[in-house]
């Protein structure tokens, strides 16, 4: 059994409180994204199709038309609790006259490919410039046509990348995208409520998540790889490298919780609003997500494992404004720039130099955990196991089946 750490204690409880009144205007923008919320996403679709489609890409309108549409998760913005405004993105504007249009319209990795996936392969455009899928959806784009290659002469902050992010599977030497924040899928709650039903203000384990007294209270992520990783972790198997056999055991295991009512909900990113609004207590959740709640709530890496993962930035083909959207992926790739989003959104930022950099802006940024992960924690978490097509496709329409979809 790996051991169990709580994140966030100490020098993570300090930034918490930094920011805790920056998150009144994060919490209004929760409840209003969560509101008539359901627990079901739309079904997840196959891998496969025609990997030559592709979308008129050749014409940029970046010198014309001095806009950037960007489609992104909420919560991985830095935001100003008075004006509600975005700084960084602001400063962006005022130094190159380009107008960044940030759309939180990702709910979860499916659910939006699932919108955009018929304009792609009809090679029509999706009227977006950039697009954050994790990294498994990101071998998607790239794997089916869909991502334009970047040029490196507009992002030379490129250079920045850490090094253990630059040579990665799905991508080698990262020719068409970039990290934009990383994290860990595990335990996220509301101390008191918890406290309320448990007589503890701690969840340690999928052991307690599932336990009786919570039922009915919690929810679980509808992408697969968090909310089944972790229960592989729980059950002892290794969510970087598994048998077809574990795998449906854990989705057994997912069954049985959601018919017994043990699992109120299984949503994207809409579960933070039912932990806002108290709809549920606990979730299989995003580290960075839970901390961004405030000091009553807590994430934790369960025992037994959590699970590690990068979303990442790329170019859709079809997008109009390609060039404009590497400077500003090259903007968000300057240390300091990404300290400042690091401080804010509490997630693992991959821009080397950033870490200095936060250190200027609050000298216990660099003792944060979340954003700069420590040794042990990085023990206790693992990415999941890369998945050919064919599995891909039967592991997510066995998992859709589970969850209702």
């Amino acid at each position: 059994m790996k051991s169990f750490k709580i994140l966030g204690d100490t020098p993570a409880d300090a930034i918490a409180r930094n920011i805790a009144s920056a998150m009144m205007n994060r919490r209004r923008l929760l409840q209003v994204a969560g509101a008539g919320a359901t627990a079901a996403v739309v079904a997840a679709c196959g891998v496969g199709g025609n990997s030559d489609t592709e979308a008129d890409s050749s014409e940029d309108f970046s010198d014309t038309e001095k806009q950037v549409d960007w489609s992104t998760w909420i919560g991985y913005i830095d935001v100003d609790e008075d004006s509600g405004a975005r700084p960084t993105l602001d400063a962006f504007t005022a130094e190159t006259g380009i107008t960044v249009n940030y759309n939180e319209d990702y709910n979860d990795n499916n659910e939006f490919f699932a919108k955009v996936r018929p304009l792609l392969e009809a090679g029509k455009p999706t009227a977006r410039d950039l697009v954050t899928p994790t990294d498994w959806m990101a071998g998607q784009w790239i794997s089916l046509g869909y991502a334009q290659q970047l040029n490196d002469a507009n992002i030379p902050n490129k250079s920045n990348l850490l090094p253990s992010l630059v040579d990665v599977p799905f991508d080698p030497g990262r020719v068409y995208s970039l990290p934009w924040q990383g994290g860990y899928g595990g335990l996220g709650w509301n101390k008191a409520k918890v406290k309320e039903l448990t007589g503890s203000d701690q969840l340690q384990s999928l052991d307690d998540l599932f336990g009786p007294k919570l039922k009915g209270k919690i929810s679980v992520l509808s992408e697969m790889r968090e909310t089944v990783g972790c229960i592989m972790s729980h059950q002892g198997a290794n969510p970087s490298d598994f048998t077809s056999d574990q795998f449906f055991n854990a989705l057994d295991y997912l069954e049985g919780q959601i018919s017994s009512g043990q699992i109120r909900s299984v949503t994207g990113n809409d579960y933070l609003a039912a932990l806002e609004s108290g709809d549920i207590v606990a979730a299989i959740g995003w580290s960075g997500d839970v901390a961004q709640l405030g000091e009553e709530f807590q994430f934790a890496i369960p025992a037994g494992g959590g699970i590690l993962w990068t979303d990442n930035i790329l170019i859709p083909v079809g997008a109009r404004h390609k060039k404009n959207a590497e400077t500003l992926m090259n903007y968000y790739y300057d240390p300091v720039i990404a300290a400042k989003v690091a401080a804010y959104v509490q997630y693992i930022t991959p821009v080397n130099g950033a870490k200095e950099e936060a250190a200027k802006l609050d000298a216990s940024l660099p003792d944060n955990p979340l954003i700069f992960p420590t040794d042990a924690d990085l023990t206790n978490v693992t990415p999941f196991m890369l998945l050919d097509a064919d599995t891909e496709k039967e592991y997510q329409d066995a998992f859709q089946a589970v969850i209702g979809n």
